[in-house]
């Protein structure tokens, strides 16, 4: 009786599949097949918004957005669906766990210093507290440089200040003021506050990080620097705070909250719903990459590389999703192929329901949880590794394959995309080589030995998934021309000695995610506690990109 349901719903699924190519589509599917798009901007964004729209336009003829200026900067979503662009101070929106939002932007204040400082090594070492700022601010008789380094002695600082209101209102949150004195601080315009700073080795500014970046270059202006925060006040710049050293470095560290939350506020779309409008997709989709090169023009900042990446991502599956709902041809396809599928899944099962009676077996219907253990790893003889998770393996005809150990496959998880250098390029042990990602976050390798770039496994830009199925094989990364082989294998390890150094590897993985995460988070429940603590397998793989950056740090960076 079961089976003959089962046909005749194949039979119906066919017999739709054939038909559904004459339906029109009505409704609210028409409306998905619209040219046009409108999104409301609020005040404050209004300038980025529109100067996105009419930028994008041109570009994509037939997929026409409008933008519509909302009332004041506290949208209320409707309804309607419509996207928004909003910052983070619109907090009921932002808050509402119900609305769907995702980040394009962000708008940055950030204190800077001149290049030619005469305490700049001193600052960049121990950085600057919260409330050494809030001290020199405060106070008109401690803004001398012997307040914030121990050799400032009597050196008047210098402090300048954007007159904005938005500028005035986030520092005093970021020094716990109720409002920025007037003694002592000069107040100006972006231009004439950079200009001060640019020309007075002894001034301290806040402006926004756009003022100081140099378009297209992502460098920053002549004789500027960024002010490091000592944002636990201990006073010294530790791992977590060094994000200073130039604009792509800061943009990642503001990425995964290394930066005071006060100095910033992202720049958000949201919406009721998840966008399914081609026309909106389409346009989200250039606002994460062609469109992030207008931020710096209107005032703001643009995403990491890697957080675009990962929001991209998103954006492309709802795209891919969109199309193949929209298009009928498609979907009677879809139908056919299901239907399809529902009757050869009925022969097949009836044919092993057939097999297992005649060899008694009983399925087991239990799932267990995959964890990883020492004995899970492969190391194969013959290979040399190093200890920051790679391998070289030197071939035939003399040049060397290089890729990453089984270990480090395990605990990332699948990989989404690896980044290489071009064939040609040389390099030395210990340089930054490639990198693996995983949906935006990722993990410099580093090489194992010194050469120069023969060849890239091309294989890899197709299916990233090789690192992780066959990381010694298919899942090489380069062929290289070794430049100092005999000697540089004598700080390698083979496979027997390599072998006990990892399952050193498995105790420091586990503390340092005892000590990275708190055992009462959700987080922490992604590490499978069994029989003294296993690790479950691909354990980074649900963490955040934080967690990624201090296992570069503590794994990758630890034995450079």
């Amino acid at each position: 009786m079961k089976t003959s349901i089962l046909l005749t719903v194949a039979v119906c699924l066919l017999f739709l599949a054939g038909n559904v190519r004459s339906q029109e589509i009505t409704g609210k599917n028409t409306a998905l097949l619209q040219g046009s798009a409108t999104v409301i901007s609020t005040p404050d964004l209004y300038e980025l918004t529109s100067k996105w729209v009419s930028e994008y336009n041109p570009l994509n003829p037939g997929k026409n957005m409008m933008v519509i200026k909302a009332a004041n900067n506290s949208v209320e979503l409707g309804a309607s669906g419509n996207l928004s662009f909003i910052t983070n101070k619109s907090s009921a929106v932002i808050d509402n766990e119900k609305s769907w939002k995702m980040v394009v932007g962000r708008d940055v204040i950030v204190p800077v210093m001149n290049a030619e400082n005469p305490f700049l090594q001193e600052i960049e070492k121990q950085g600057v507290s919260p409330a050494s700022f809030a001290r020199i601010f405060n106070s008109p008789e401690k803004q001398d440089w012997g307040t914030l380094v121990a050799k400032g002695q009597n050196s008047a600082i210098h402090l300048y200040l954007v007159g904005d209101e938005s500028i005035k209102t986030s520092v005093a949150k970021f020094l716990q003021l109720t409002q920025i004195p007037l003694n002592g601080i000069i107040i100006g315009t972006k231009d004439e506050v950079v200009s001060a700073v640019q020309n007075d080795p002894y001034a301290i500014g806040f402006c926004k990080f756009s003022d100081i970046l140099i378009t297209d270059k992502q460098g920053m202006a002549e004789n500027i620097r960024l002010l490091p925060i000592d944002k636990n006040g201990n006073g010294t710049l530790d791992y977590m705070e060094d994000i200073y050293s130039d604009a792509n470095a800061f943009f990642r560290g503001l990425w995964i909250g290394k930066y005071p939350k006060t100095l910033y506020s992202n720049i958000f779309v949201v919406s009721t719903m998840p966008p399914t409008n081609e026309t909106e997709l389409a346009f989200l989709s250039w606002v994460l990459t062609d469109g992030q090169k207008y931020m710096n023009s209107s005032g703001f900042c643009e995403l990491a590389d890697s957080e675009s990446l990962s929001q991209l991502e998103k954006i492309n599956t709802a795209v891919i999703s969109v199309a193949a709902l929209n298009d009928t041809l498609h979907t009677g396809f879809i139908l056919l192929v299901l239907a399809v599928f529902l009757a050869l899944n009925l022969i097949i099962g009836a044919v092993v329901r057939s097999y297992r009676k005649r060899e008694n077996v009983i399925p087991d219907l239990s799932v267990q949880p995959q964890s990883f253990t020492e004995e899970a790893v492969i190391l194969p003889h013959g290979l040399y590794f190093d200890k920051s998770h790679t391998w070289a393996f030197m071939e035939k005809d003399g040049n060397v394959s290089i890729g990453i150990d089984d270990f480090l496959q395990h605990i990332t998880g699948p990989v989404t995309c690896v980044e290489m250098k071009n064939p040609g390029m040389k390099f030395k042990k210990g340089d930054p080589l490639f990198s693996i990602i995983q949906s935006g976050k990722q993990l410099s390798m580093y090489a194992p030995v010194s050469g120069a770039i023969v060849k890239q496994n091309e294989a890899l830009a197709a299916d990233p998934g090789f690192i992780n199925s066959s990381p010694y094989s298919e899942g090489w990364v380069y062929r290289i021309k070794p430049s100092n082989w005999d000697r540089e294998i004598r700080f390698l390890d083979m496979a027997e000695k390599y072998k006990r150094w990892i399952d050193n590897e498995f105790s420091r993985v586990k503390d340092f995610l005892a000590a990275t995460l708190k055992p009462e988070s959700l987080e922490y429940s992604h590490v499978v506690m069994q029989d003294g603590g296993l690790l479950k397998d691909g354990v980074l793989a649900d963490f955040g990109p934080e967690v990624w950056e201090d296992f570069q740090t503590n794994f990758l960076d630890y034995y450079k």
